[in-house]
């Protein structure tokens, strides 16, 4: 009995998620893994960090010029390749890429409208991509959320808004984690690509929304049409709604999120659906406090990230807590490896490997 209770013990510990040496005192809000050993992360201050070795040291670095930036998102392709976006108002709203790891950054795009802002940036592959912003008057002054798009991985140009839905007031989206937009991944055609044609792309869109109500728009055609959908999800105040949606397949999905400025408020704060976003049920599970992100990993394990602990799902309803071995940390976003692991990224320049 007594070896056995070693042997639990043991391998409870060997779950424990533990930190990582990230080298920066920066609140880090982006994190893309590209495998095992390739993650790119990314925070305040023009702050980028990158680890080619599982982890095991990160460099953190800074985006020349863009000291006053707070990149919200990033999105990896390889140890060379990344993008990432900047979230403020107006022109502090940017997108950069680099080639050769940093060594220089393209400024891409910044917004011009004053009252825009971006909130999530997304990849199907290098050359196709889209961005969220908060809602802006259109011409008719008419508040839509702010869609952009790329289709060479070079410029960008906007999805038309006049199919887009209005946006009610009080509604925006949640720059927390770099989740509030959701796609599927696309589906590698080696052969394609080669030839200059784009990659077999899944179509669906979803975005989630907070504030004064807690919505998902989702559109199944690359973003010509859209419906949204009422969720249960906690809304109101302009701190709580849904931070986080994110899909497995075109069916299956979860929207995470709550009340930030109340982190530790049970309340309706996860949910789930199975018909692509139109109804969503309520998490059984409880306390649900805030929830800042979550994502899918391999064999459809679900990581939904919580301030100072993650949750990991095997299937709904009842998750496995993981708290960290080496104290607590304030957790802003998280990303999933292939081999049914994660790491979180929070305040503080925090990072953990989730085993």
């Amino acid at each position: 009995m007594r070896l056995l209770a070693l042997l639990l013990a043991a391998s409870a510990a060997a779950q424990s998620p533990a930190f990582l040496t990230s080298h920066t005192t920066e609140s880090l809000r982006g994190v893309s893994a590209i495998s095992q050993t390739i993650i790119w992360a990314s925070g305040t201050h023009g702050t980028y960090l990158r680890t080619i070795n599982a982890g095991r040291t990160w460099t953190p670095a800074q985006v020349p010029g863009a000291s006053a930036l707070d990149f919200r998102g990033i999105v990896a392709f390889s140890a060379d390749e990344a993008f990432l976006m900047s979230s403020g108002p107006g022109d502090q709203s940017r997108i950069y890429h680099t080639t050769d790891a940093g060594q220089h950054w393209q400024l891409q795009f910044t917004n011009a409208n004053p009252k825009g802002f971006f909130d999530s940036i997304a990849f199907w592959d290098p050359r196709h991509g889209i961005v969220l912003g908060d809602p802006i008057p259109d011409e008719n002054g008419k508040l839509k959320f702010e869609l952009l798009a790329t289709d060479d991985g070079k410029t960008w140009h906007q999805l038309p808004p006049e199919q887009l839905p209005e946006a009610l007031d009080g509604e925006g989206a949640f720059a927390a984690s770099n989740t509030c937009l959701a796609i599927l991944p696309t589906v590698r055609a080696s052969r394609r690509l080669s030839r200059g044609q784009p990659a077999r792309a899944d179509r669906n869109i979803w975005f989630a929304t907070g504030g004064k109500t807690a919505r998902v728009f989702h559109s199944p055609d690359g973003g010509q049409s859209w419906q949204v959908f009422d969720t249960p999800i906690i809304s109101g105040p302009e701190s709580a709604g849904i931070f986080s949606i994110a899909f497995r397949n075109a069916l299956d999905g979860v929207i995470a999120g709550g009340d930030y400025k109340h982190p530790t408020t049970d309340g309706s704060n996860l949910a789930f659906t199975h018909d692509g976003g139109k109804t969503w049920q309520l998490s059984k599970f409880h306390p649900q406090s805030y929830f800042s992100a979550a994502t899918y990993g391999a064999k459809n394990l679900l990581y939904v990230l919580a301030q100072d602990s993650i949750l990991e799902f095997t299937s709904p309803p009842t998750p496995r807590r993981l708290t960290l071995k080496n104290g607590p940390a304030q957790f802003n976003a998280i990303t999933a490896l292939p081999n049914q692991a994660a790491i979180a990224v929070g305040a503080k320049g925090a990072i953990a490997a989730i085993p």
